[in-house]
């Protein structure tokens, strides 16, 4: 008798009897995964989510399907992350917003991320790029920029895609660390920011570069200095704002994936794992680079150095910019 219950009690142990056992011992995903995108289709977020989502179902043979939850500065798609189900079938792309720069914008969050974020993997970053139109500004480099601006009756303007994105941000932290009387204007994206400058309504852009490439590469627009450390592959000629005098300037956007909390933690080991094997692939790399961005794969661990790390940095934006939002 004692043999045959050790026998039972053995084979319920089993991965192929205790669900959810095979997908934590390796096997996940066993169906579909649903990836809540919390901003709208056709965006830099969702653009390199479905990228990276096409690489994972051609590895694991299951699908990953697309459900675009955008508004609130990505609140809304990020809360509805951080309320499913910890089965390890829903996750997401959280941007540096959602990490980091929320919870210092918003009177109220609707989910706290220490404690309702799994990490998965970064998956991106891109800097910001400081824009001029070439008919209106001519500046060819940041020096002559600041002197034209100073001299401008009632200062310039700087467009962003809204209140608290890093673009409002950084712009607002340029014009101080430059000493220029900058007034922010906040549009609904890119898309409309660029016919206000093309048209001479906005004085410059500091707003994520994947946005801007085209015009760039058109000469409608003048790219002025670059947010990274370093200077970004497919623009060589365009210095770093650092290396232009505007010291330590480095603001970058990025995303990570993430679980909501407690899921299994075998099941993000092996999602983590497979998002660093696709951001280590060269013509993957080379994909997300052509649309702006450079492809990053870390450990979950490591996400969390890097939230931990940038959040005073973002808090000292937040606060010089003035912005709150309710």
């Amino acid at each position: 008798m004692l043999t045959r219950r050790l026998a039972l009690a053995s084979a319920l142990s089993s991965p192929a009897l205790v669900p959810g056992l095979a997908s934590a011992q390796g096997q996940w995903p066993e169906r579909a995964v649903r990836v809540v995108v919390p901003w709208p289709p056709g965006g830099s977020t969702d653009v390199l989510a479905r990228l990276i989502c096409e690489q994972l179902q051609s590895k694991t043979g299951q699908s990953f399907l697309i459900e675009n939850r955008p508004g609130a500065g990505g609140n809304i798609g990020t809360d509805a992350l951080a309320k499913s189900n910890a089965d390890g079938y829903t996750m997401g792309p959280v941007t540096v917003g959602g990490w980091t720069i929320n919870p210092y914008l918003y009177a109220r969050m609707p989910y706290t991320p220490d404690r309702d974020l799994q990490p998965i993997s970064m998956h991106w970053s891109l800097p910001n790029v400081l824009v001029v139109s070439s008919q209106h500004c001519p500046a060819t480099n940041l020096a002559q920029f600041v002197e034209w601006a100073r001299g401008r009756q009632g200062g310039v303007s700087y467009g962003s895609p809204g209140v608290g994105t890093t673009a409002h941000l950084s712009g607002s932290y340029l014009c101080q660390r430059l000493g220029l009387d900058g007034q922010h204007v906040p549009f609904r994206g890119a898309a409309q920011i660029t016919p206000a400058m093309l048209a001479g309504d906005l004085t410059f852009a500091l707003d994520n570069l994947a946005s801007y490439i085209p015009i760039i590469a058109e000469g409608r627009m003048r790219a002025l200095g670059v947010s990274s450390a370093e200077r970004w592959a497919t623009l060589p000629d365009v210095p770093t704002l650092s290396e232009s005098g505007v010291a330590n300037f480095q603001v970058e956007s990025w995303c990570a994936f993430a679980f909501p909390a407690n899921v299994p933690a075998p099941i993000v080991q092996r999602a983590s794992s497979l998002m660093q094997e696709i951001a280590a692939d060269p013509a993957f790399q080379a994909r997300v680079l052509r649309g702006g961005a450079k492809a990053l794969g870390s450990t979950p661990d490591a996400v969390w150095d890097r939230v931990r790390t940038e959040r005073p940095t973002w808090q000292e934006m937040v606060r010089i910019s003035g912005a709150r939002m309710e």
